[in-house]
């Protein structure tokens, strides 16, 4: 099996899982459930995950996908605020297609909310936001002209890493819960909110354009 079709098949499992997960509870599904929804064998599920919970680490780590692309593309010249807002008001108004479906986003953010309770995926979730911060690491490094191993440069990443886990556990928590959405509608003010965020969490290292 080719690594890009396993990569499609293990998506498509934790999809299932993700929702039987929702649904009825992580303790409620078993690994013949999983199976069964993607119509697979028990033993292919154990091919691919070490355990039922772990299902869900592909659609957690879709979750932070479109944001990885969206920092790789930042341009030196433009501010962090500038760039979100910019690649933010692409995709919402479908000038660019986003690299997650909107549904996986619902998924991954069901999983991260049930994270706050369940061990195994607050795991899966942590390990996201991991991917993150080794990602920060190399963007940061770049802007700043510095080795992503550089001390200063690990210690922004991480803060920053820890902006963008509050805000997107913030996020979906209200999403979910269906509280009032007005905050999150205004694309600019979203960008700026996380790239103040960002800037403040780093001292002001992090946001500005580099000439």
């Amino acid at each position: 099996m080719s690594e890009q079709r396993r990569a499609r098949l293990r998506l498509e499992i934790s999809r299932e899982a993700a929702r039987l997960f929702w649904d009825q509870g992580v303790a409620a599904t078993s690994g013949d459930q999983i199976a069964e929804a993607v119509d697979l064998s028990t033993r292919t599920i154990w091919r691919h995950f070490r355990s039922k919970e772990s299902c869900a680490e592909p659609i957690i780590m879709q979750g932070v996908v479109t944001l990885l692309g969206v920092l790789r593309r930042w341009p030196r010249q433009s501010s962090l605020e500038d760039h979100l807002a910019t690649e933010l008001t692409g995709i919402r108004l479908g000038h660019e297609k986003p690299p997650v479906d909107l549904a996986d986003e619902m998924l991954a953010m069901k999983m991260i909310r049930l994270a706050d309770t369940e061990p195994a995926l607050r795991t899966a979730w942590l390990m996201a936001c991991d991917q993150v911060e080794r990602e920060m690491c190399a963007i940061i490094g770049d802007r700043l002209d510095r080795p992503a191993s550089d001390l200063q440069v690990r210690m922004h990443a991480a803060s920053a890493a820890a902006v963008v886990r509050v805000l997107d556990e913030h996020i979906g928590t209200t999403v979910l819960a269906g509280d009032d959405l007005t905050e999150f509608h205004d694309v600019t003010a979203l960008a700026r909110r996380y790239a103040h965020a960002i800037r403040t969490a780093t001292g002001g290292a992090v946001g500005d354009p580099i000439a």
